[in-house]
């Protein structure tokens, strides 16, 4: 893709919402970490592909509680 800055910005959060939502099951850290496993997240170039690496990749880190625990296998939608 050819877009930079914002407008990179914004392909890659819709795209990270349409893989959130497209998934089969849940969209879970796991699923975000076999995404980013891939060939294609892997050679990431284009800004836009960069920055949906980078919503992968924030999609890994559990998500903490009211108490600051983590809670496992929590979804994204």
């Amino acid at each position: 893709m050819p877009e930079t800055g914002a407008e990179a910005d914004s392909a890659a959060r819709l795209g990270f919402l349409e893989w959130v939502f497209a998934m089969p099951g849940a969209a879970t850290p796991q699923a975000a970490r076999d995404a980013l496993a891939t060939e294609a997240a892997q050679e990431a170039t284009s800004p836009a592909a960069r920055a949906f690496v980078e919503f992968l990749q924030a999609a890994c880190v559990p998500v903490r509680g009211a108490r600051g625990r983590a809670r496992r296998g929590r979804v994204l939608h």
